[in-house]
């Protein structure tokens, strides 16, 4: 099984080619450029570099969201487009879920939180869980939802991790944002994931894709859209408008 994954949900453009439990290539960039810029160069390239024949992949699996309007429908439309040529199935990936997954084995409640501006973050909460094989006396760690992926207010979810009343690790672009906000009212003993695992990552995407195809959640490319979990800065202004317009 040969996964090509993408993500440019957010600040980072990453594409990753995975085969099995091998992680063939990863390209990853956060600088000034944008995705439309980015993401089909750095594709070609990894192509050239490991002599990739884009159909030899099985499937395309992608960041579905949500995060960055511009970012995700780029990165959709570019799924979209490899899975019609080369007749693949699509899997989407919540972008939350696969922040969460690079702190594999983690003990701490993890907690991906990305700026949504307004004070706001994309976030969910995730606690990995050892799940033993009694044949072969190996562990592995298997994701557990605690709170699905969503859009709250940063003092909402930091009440939702006091609450739980367990230790967290934050991963994720909106670190940098609500640091001081978060110490400020976080009452449980608290951490940041490290550099390399603190971003987007499409190797975390093809890992948890290979999960999510054993489970048959597959896509066809013309049913695959963006999840955005909220209407965009444009959409909201024009509902505002409409709504002081019926209010006159």
């Amino acid at each position: 099984m040969k996964i090509l994954a993408l993500d440019s949900s957010g600040l980072v453009a990453s594409v990753a080619i995975a085969e099995d439990d091998k992680l063939i290539s990863e390209y990853t960039v956060q600088y000034k450029k944008t995705h439309s810029q980015t993401l089909l160069p750095m594709l070609d390239e990894v192509s050239k570099m490991i002599e990739l024949e884009i159909e030899s992949i099985d499937l395309i699996a992608i960041a579905k969201g949500p995060g960055s309007f511009t970012g995700l429908r780029i990165g959709a439309a570019t799924a979209k487009g490899l899975a019609f040529a080369t007749k693949k199935p699509i899997i989407g990936i919540p972008t939350i879920e696969g922040l969460a997954y690079q702190l594999y084995g983690a003990t701490q409640i993890i907690c991906p939180i990305m700026d949504a501006r307004r004070g706001q973050v994309y976030t969910g909460l995730y606690q990995f869980q050892p799940e033993k094989n009694e044949e072969h006396e190996q562990f592995r760690f298997m994701l557990k939802e605690i709170k699905e992926q969503c859009t709250l207010q940063i003092e909402e979810i930091i009440e939702e991790i006091n609450q739980a009343n367990k230790s967290v690790m934050f991963t994720g672009d909106g670190i940098p944002v609500f640091e001081s906000r978060i110490a400020e009212l976080i009452r449980v003993p608290y951490s940041f994931a490290p550099l390399h695992r603190n971003r987007q990552s499409a190797a975390a995407v093809a890992a948890l894709a290979f999960e999510y195809y054993k489970e048959g959640k597959i896509t066809k490319s013309s049913e695959f859209h963006p999840e955005y979990l909220r209407l965009s800065q444009a959409e909201r202004e024009r509902k505002e408008k409409l709504s002081q317009n019926a209010d006159r």
